[in-house]
């Protein structure tokens, strides 16, 4: 069980912040969301391309791929755009690359022909966990994307085989917690993001031991209650396309 500890936010330590999908936010993008995370939101938007990188084609497989951002007004100093420095940080590489792979590892990549769908996911507002945002939202505009796809003719099904989510764990005065704030993230003795399929399998774990290595069972208990908020994620995507018609 998950010790009782108090939180910056007042929440439980296995509670979510207040998430929200608002599918549809714009009107040219072929599948778009505005997630919001507590006080993190993104904007993840899908552009359909009709080409693969070169070395995919002939091969009869689409792709996917995904870029990030954060806006310069982001976090509390404004940032400059890294457009103005000439080049991306690595950061900035790292967390699209994790978002295109968990988009990638839930679709049938030969199940929509020689197409790639580009995933932007730029961030608003930044107050903690804006990749693990940027996954959970950047599936939902996927699959409007398909969504998108199969209304024009173009497939004849959504090449999902299951849904993707993301959330972070860590370790907060000695004890595990779910989905950490800004607040909680800088003080956190531990922090790892895990990106889980609807059906609970791992697509990937990134964690960080900040003040001292953290044990078998202490990662173990960051896997349960991460699972469960996957869990809490999954419905809430599925109640989101449901209540877009989808």
């Amino acid at each position: 069980m998950t010790a009782t500890i108090p939180r910056p936010s007042g929440r439980k330590a296995s509670a979510l912040r207040p998430v929200s999908f608002e599918l549809g936010i714009n009107k040219h993008a072929e599948g778009s969301c505005l997630v919001t995370f507590g006080d993190t939101q993104v904007l993840c938007m899908a552009s359909i391309e009709e080409h693969v990188p070169t070395w995919l084609r002939g091969g009869g497989k689409g792709w996917i791929t995904a870029e990030y951002g954060m806006l310069p007004r982001a976090t509390n100093t404004r940032m400059a755009r890294e457009a103005s420095k000439g080049r991306q940080s690595g950061r900035t590489q790292e967390i699209q690359r994790l978002i295109g792979r968990a988009l990638r590892a839930v679709t049938d990549l030969s199940g929509f022909g020689e197409i790639q769908v580009r995933v932007d996911c730029d961030v608003i507002q930044a107050d903690g966990g804006t990749r693990t945002a940027s996954v959970t939202g950047g599936y939902l505009a996927l699959y409007q994307a398909f969504a998108t796809m199969k209304r024009l003719g173009a497939i004849s099904k959504i090449p999902l085989q299951d849904s993707v989510a993301a959330i972070s764990s860590g370790l907060y005065h000695g004890a595990p917690i779910l989905d950490l704030d800004y607040a909680e993230d800088s003080a956190a003795q531990a922090d790892v993001n895990f990106v889980l399929t609807g059906s609970a399998k791992i697509v990937e774990i990134q964690g960080t031991a900040e003040d001292y290595p953290f044990s078998q069972d202490e990662f173990d208990e960051l896997l349960r209650i991460a699972k469960k908020g996957v869990a809490d994620l999954t419905l809430m995507q599925l109640e989101a396309l449901a209540q877009a018609g989808l």
